[in-house]
């Protein structure tokens, strides 16, 4: 049986919301009429999971739905070029423990993040060697649900195990037909009977109970 382990972005492998909320913060510069000039780390993460259609909404529910748009994609394209420059604060043992598991399963990526965001991430951290394939919202548009089996399909995967950090990430994957294992030490908590992790580094023995 072919399986698959998908990992999340945001609160699974990095925590990326200082270095965001500082691309942003430049953005919004140029838009007088939301009433938030300045974007914090907690701003940040209390949005992190979300489609950048509900982000806008949540951020800058003062101004209309097409300024929200024109806004995200500003700070989306942005933030692309500062995490390539900058990077972000990677989790212990994340590249470890991809060596580690590539011995024995394919590497994704599935995240609600905006197109050439993990490309970001893979690059400045020179990781894309162990990454298999990803999906993003960004680039289709489709919920984490429908991205995961869509991942799934195209790379013949029988089995699936997804690992994120909040419960949204869970209810996707459940809803996907997959199996969760939850990043306790990322950015939320979730109500399931599912395997928290609190390192990363505890992954390849979580996969083992679980065979």
């Amino acid at each position: 049986m072919k399986t698959g382990i998908i990992f999340d972005m945001d609160g699974t492998l990095w925590d990326s919301a200082e270095e965001v909320a500082a691309s942003w913060t430049e953005v919004l510069k140029k838009h007088p009429g939301v009433k938030k000039q300045l974007l914090t780390k907690q701003d940040l993460e209390s949005v992190m999971g979300l489609t950048m259609k509900d982000i806008a909404l949540r951020l800058f529910p003062e101004v209309s739905e097409a300024e929200q748009e024109c806004i995200m994609d500003e700070c989306m394209s942005y933030e692309n070029e500062y995490l390539r420059e900058h990077g972000a604060y990677v989790y212990d043992g994340v590249e470890e423990t991809f060596q580690t598991l590539i011995k024995t399963y394919p590497l994704y990526i599935v995240s609600n993040c905006q197109s050439g965001y993990i490309e970001a991430f893979l690059d400045y951290y020179d990781l894309n060697r162990y990454i298999t394939d990803f999906a993003c919202y960004g680039d289709n548009k489709e919920t984490k649900d429908v991205n995961i089996r869509l991942l799934a399909e195209r790379n013949g995967l029988e089995r699936y195990i997804y690992v994120g950090d909040i419960q949204g990430d869970y209810e996707a994957t459940c809803k996907a037909g997959g199996e969760f294992i939850h990043a306790a030490y990322g950015f939320g908590n979730v109500d399931g009977d599912v395997i928290h992790l609190n390192s990363i580094r505890e992954l390849p023995d979580a996969l083992k109970c679980m065979e």
